[in-house]
């Protein structure tokens, strides 16, 4: 489940059990491992996801572009 030339450590954690097994069935995982990989996993993409954006809506405030209020929908 790790990226390529990371190394897998074992770690001990406290966690709650319950969460992990709803985890587990959201995420569809076979086992408490890769429910806890595939949730980093999904947090690790919804960051990227969310800088990708932001810089998309920085670029886009920067362009100066216009933006018209056809509906008459926005705040002045």
């Amino acid at each position: 489940m790790g990226t390529a030339g990371n190394r897998i450590v074992h770690k001990h954690l406290r966690l709650n059990p319950a969460k992990i097994k709803r985890a587990q069935k959201v995420l569809k995982a076979s086992t408490e491992t890769e429910t806890i990989e595939r949730a980093l996993d999904a947090v690790i993409a919804e960051d990227e996801r969310d800088r990708v954006a932001r810089e998309a809506n920085e670029r886009f405030f920067e362009s100066g572009a216009k933006i018209r209020d056809v509906y008459g929908k926005l705040a002045v």
